[in-house]
């Protein structure tokens, strides 16, 4: 997770040092275009454009929201795809090595194998010797706790999803309050102060509403991973009380 926040921290931090930059860029070329004919912008230069045009204060901001959000996804994804196994085969192997080797080779199987369904295995297989309830007790909580994992910082991704937006509603606001400043210095309803205040303040609505979209595609995406997993630890525990079962007899 560290990794994955230096890269994006990383990202981030060129992003704000080019912006600067990028404004000056606009300006010469502005003026060295003058005269020329307009051209056709890339996606990538509008983008720029519009960005730089947004000011660079509340889209700075909207710009870590989206940085922290992402950094949150990818580990959530890798942390997620990393704790996805095949239960049915793990359970095959588990009655395997119940039926070969006892107790103790199947919590060697599980201890040498990763993910949350392993470590619930682990932890049922530890206390076959006080009974099945408490091996259900201990399935149960530790399944619990393996839930918990699995659902971390998930809360946070849910306010970057929040925040996105309504910090472009406030640069909205901001910008359509500065246009009204710009048109009560100028005393006059000047179409080119109100369209170009105007047009400021939108943008900043504008980008956070496409944070939080990519941000809620990230999201929905980990929340049906998690639902996914945690019902392969249901089903798998299940399993594995009636392999316990089984074996008792």
């Amino acid at each position: 997770m560290k990794r994955v926040f230096t890269i994006l921290a990383i990202t981030g931090l060129l992003l704000f040092g080019a912006a600067p930059k990028a404004i000056a860029q606009e300006a010469a070329k502005t003026e060295q275009v003058a005269d020329k004919p307009v051209e056709a912008k890339t996606f990538r230069q509008e983008l720029k454009q519009r960005f730089i045009e947004g000011g660079p204060f509340f889209m700075g901001i909207v710009l870590v929201t989206l940085i922290l959000g992402l950094a949150i996804a990818i580990e959530r994804i890798l942390y997620l795809n990393m704790a996805t196994t095949n239960t049915k085969k793990l359970v095959g192997k588990v009655d395997e090595a119940l039926a070969s080797g006892g107790v103790e080779a199947a919590k060697e199987l599980c201890r040498n194998t990763k993910g949350p369904v392993a470590s619930i295995f682990y932890q049922g297989l530890d206390r076959m010797d006080e009974g099945i309830d408490n091996v259900e007790k201990a399935v149960v909580s530790y399944g619990g706790v393996q839930m918990g994992l699995l659902e971390k910082n998930i809360s946070w991704l849910s306010l970057f999803i929040a925040l996105a937006p309504m910090l472009g509603f406030m640069g909205t606001v901001i910008g359509m309050i500065s246009a009204f400043d710009s048109i009560q210095v100028a005393g006059d309803i000047s179409p080119a102060v109100v369209a170009g205040g105007i047009k400021v303040a939108l943008l900043t609505t504008v980008f956070g509403l496409v944070v939080a979209i990519i941000l809620q595609i990230f999201y929905n995406y980990i929340i049906s991973k998690v639902d996914s997993i945690v019902n392969n630890m249901e089903d798998a525990s299940i399993s594995l009380i009636d392999l316990l079962i089984r074996q008792k007899k």
